[in-house]
C-alpha cells in the first residue's frame, strides 16, 4: 500500500478510536441530579432466559402502558445489538423513597392471560436502563412444588416491582429490581382477571465512586475462583502446546538438519546422482495454484479480518468495551471492517499480479464478496426469521440503509484504493528456485496423505489450544455471563496463532518430502481447519451445554456462527499459508539446486 493511503487509514482508524473511547466516557458529566429530579428510566427488552437472540419489545407483553411512550434515539451499535429503548411506566425521582406506589389498574383478558401464561412458562425476563445502568428480572415463577405432571404446575405473574438504588451525593451508583413473591396474579386457568401494577422505591447512600459503578458487572467474570480456573487452563494449554510444538519442531529441525547435510553429500559425491524428497521437486515448488484469483482473494480477506481482529483487541485492552457500554463492539466491528477493506484489496491484487494474474479487476470484486456476500446472504434469511417473530434482532430498515451506505461510500472505494495500490505495486513474486516448464507428475501417496485427512491433523492441536475458552466466549456471546478478561483472551489468540502456523509448516514439510509440489491450497485449508473445529464446537455447545430452543434461536446460533467460523477460516489459512510461504521459501534458498 502508498504511503500515502497507509497514512490515511491509520488516521482514520486513530480517529474512531478515539471516537469511541469518547463514547464510553460521554455521558459521565451529564449523570448529576438534584434531590427530586427526574432520571431516566428505559423499559428495554423481554424475551425467554435461555434464548439471548429471541428478545421482543417490552410493551409486545401486555404490560401497563399510557400508549404515549417515548422512543429513545439508539446507536447503530444498540439497534444492531436489538436493544429498543422506550421510556418505562415507573417514575424514579431522585433520592425520593416510594412505597407500593400504583402504575395502573388493569383488566387482563383471556388473551392477555395467555400470553403472560406462556412468557412466564419460557422465563421470560425483562430489562431496563436506569441512568444506563442495567436492570434485570423475572416477570413470574412457576409452582412446581409437589408436582409432577406439567399440567398440575401453577403459573404467576408478579405484580409488584421493588428498585433498591444506591447513591453518592449527586449520583446515582447503583440499581437492582427485586420481585415481591407475595404479590402475584395466578395465570392458571384461562379467565379473565382484575389485577393492579404497583412498585416501590428504596434509595441508600454509598461511598463508591461514580468512576467504578461499572465495576460491579465486571467482577462476576473476574472472581479468584474464575480467574483461577482461566488461568489453569491458560498455562494448561500453554505446556501442553509448547511441549507438543517443542517436540515437533525438535524433529523437524533434525529432519531438515539430515536432509541439508545429505544433499550437500550428494552433490560432492557425484552431481549426476538422482535427487530424492524435497529437493527433487525443485522445479515445481514455486509453480502458481491453480484458481489463483481465488486464492489471492481468500488471503486479502484473511489478512483484512486479521487485522480487524488485532484492532478489535487493542480496543478491548485500553478499556473501550466495558460491560453493558451498549452496542460499542457492534459499532467497532461495523466501522473498522469498512476502514480495513484497504488491506484486503491491496493484500488480494499485489498477490494476484505476483501470481501473474491479468484481471486485476475481478479479484478485487471476488475479494469484496469473499466475507461480505455469504455474511449478506446468511444476514437476510436470519433477519426475515426475526421479522416473523417480530423480534428485536429485526433490523429496522434505516439501519439497513445506513449499514449499505456505509458499504458503498467507506468500504468499496476503500477496497478499490487498495486494489490500485496493490496493481501499481509492481511486486515479483520472490522464488529462490527457477520453475520448469511442464510438472512433475506426483507420486500416488497413502489416504491419509489427502487433503481432508491432513485438515483434521491440522485442526485438532490448535483447537485443543483454545477449546477451554471457547466455553467462556459462548457463555458471554450466547448466554448471560459477562466477558472482561479480554487480556487471557488476547494471550490464547497469540498461542492460536502460533500454534497454526507452527502445525501448517510441519505438514507442509511432509507433503514436500513426499514429493507432492501442490502446497499452496493444502497450507491454506490445513492453517483454516481450525474453524471447522470451532463449528463443530458449536454443535457439542448447543446440545450439551445449553438450553437453547426454537427455530429463531437455532437458526440465529448456527447462521451466525457458521459466519464467524468461516471468517476464522479465512484468518487462520492466510496465517498458515504465509507461515508456509516463509519456510518453503527458506528450505529452497540454503540448497544449490540445478
Amino acid at each position: 500500500m502508498g504511503r500515502a493511503e497507509f497514512s490515511t487509514l491509520l488516521f482514520a482508524l486513530a480517529i474512531l478510536t478515539s471516537l469511541l473511547a469518547t463514547h464510553v466516557r460521554s455521558d459521565a458529566s451529564n449523570h448529576r441530579y438534584n434531590e427530586g429530579d427526574a432520571v431516566p428510566l428505559y423499559a428495554n427488552k423481554v424475551g425467554p432466559f435461555h434464548n439471548p437472540s429471541e428478545t421482543y419489545r417490552y410493551f409486545d407483553l401486555p404490560f401497563c402502558s399510557t400508549g404515549h411512550e417515548k422512543e429513545k434515539t439508539e446507536a447503530l451499535g444498540e439497534v444492531l445489538n436489538g436493544d429498543r429503548l422506550v421510556s418505562a411506566p415507573y417514575v424514579l425521582d431522585f433520592n425520593k423513597d416510594k412505597d407500593s406506589v400504583p402504575v395502573c389498574k388493569k383488566k387482563l383478558t383471556k388473551k392477555d392471560v395467555a400470553r403472560f401464561r406462556e412468557a412466564v412458562k419460557k422465563d421470560y425476563y425483562f430489562q431496563m436502563y436506569y441512568d444506563d445502568l442495567p436492570i434485570w428480572g423475572f416477570i413470574g415463577t412457576i409452582d412446581k412444588e409437589g408436582k409432577n405432571d406439567p399440567s398440575e404446575y401453577k403459573y404467576f405473574l408478579y405484580k409488584h416491582i421493588q428498585f433498591d438504588v444506591l447513591y453518592n451525593k449527586d449520583r446515582v451508583i447503583e440499581i437492582s429490581a427485586r420481585m415481591d413473591p407475595h404479590s402475584v396474579v395466578d395465570l392458571t386457568e384461562d379467565k379473565e382477571v382484575e389485577t393492579e401494577f404497583i412498585y416501590s422505591a428504596k434509595w441508600k447512600p454509598t461511598d463508591i465512586p461514580f468512576e467504578r459503578r461499572m465495576e460491579k458487572y465486571s467482577q462476576s467474570s473476574s472472581l479468584p475462583h474464575h480467574l483461577e480456573i482461566h488461568w489453569f487452563s491458560i498455562i494448561n494449554s500453554c505446556v501442553t502446546v509448547l511441549l507438543l510444538t517443542g517436540f515437533l519442531a525438535t524433529i523437524l529441525m533434525r529432519v531438515l538438519k539430515n536432509d541439508f547435510m545429505k544433499y550437500a553429500q550428494d552433490e560432492e559425491a557425484a552431481d549426476d546422482q538422482e535427487e530424492t524428497g524435497w529437493k527433487y521437486i525443485h522445479g515445481d515448488v514455486f509453480r502458481f495454484p491453480k484458481s489463483k484469483s481465488l486464492f489471492a482473494a481468500a488471503l486479502g480477506s484473511g489478512t483484512q479480518l486479521f487485522a480487524l481482529t488485532i484492532f478489535i483487541f487493542t480496543l478491548a485492552l485500553v478499556g473501550v468495551f466495558y460491560p453493558y457500554n451498549r452496542g460499542a463492539l457492534f459499532t467497532a466491528l461495523v466501522v473498522i471492517y469498512a476502514l480495513t477493506s484497504g488491506i484486503a484489496g491491496y493484500t488480494a491484487t499485489s498477490f494476484y499480479i505476483q501470481l501473474e494474474g491479468s484481471n486485476w479487476v475481478r479479484n478485487l470484486l471476488l475479494t469484496g464478496c469473499l466475507f461480505c456476500g455469504p455474511l449478506f446472504l446468511m444476514f437476510c434469511f436470519l433477519n426475515t426469521v426475526a421479522i416473523v417473530y417480530s423480534a428485536t434482532a429485526a433490523l429496522p430498515f434505516g439501519t439497513i440503509l445506513v449499514i449499505v451506505l456505509i458499504w458503498t461510500l467507506v468500504t468499496s472505494p476503500l477496497l478499490v484504493l487498495g486494489g490500485i495500490a496493490g496493481k501499481n505495486s509492481k511486486a515479483e513474486f520472490q522464488a529462490p528456485v527457477r520453475t520448469t516448464k511442464y510438472p512433475r507428475e506426483i507420486p500416488p501417496l497413502p489416504w491419509y496423505r489427502s487433503t481432508i485427512p491432513q485438515m483434521a491433523m491440522a485442526g485438532f492441536l490448535p483447537f485443543s489450544a483454545i477449546y477451554i475458552e471457547l466455553y467462556y466466549i459462548f457463555a458471554s456471546v450466547w448466554g448471560h455471563r459477562i466477558y472482561t478478561i479480554y487480556s487471557i483472551l488476547f494471550i490464547v489468540f497469540i498461542i492460536l496463532l502460533i500454534v497454526t502456523a507452527f502445525i501448517t509448516v510441519a505438514l507442509t514439510y511432509f507433503q514436500l518430502a513426499a514429493e507432492d509440489h501442490e502446497w499452496w491450497w493444502r497450507s491454506f485449508l490445513c492453517g483454516g481447519s481450525t474453524g471447522l473445529f470451532i463449528y463443530g464446537y458449536c454443535l457439542y455447545y448447543y446440545y450439551a451445554r445449553s438450553d437453547m430452543s426454537g427455530f429463531m434461536q437455532t437458526s440465529f446460533f448456527f447462521g451466525y456462527m457458521a459466519c464467524i467460523c468461516y471468517g476464522f477460516f479465512l484468518m487462520l489459512g492466510s496465517v498458515g499459508f504465509r507461515a508456509s510461504l516463509l519456510f518453503v521459501r527458506h528450505i529452497y534458498r540454503s540448497i544449490k539446486c540445478e
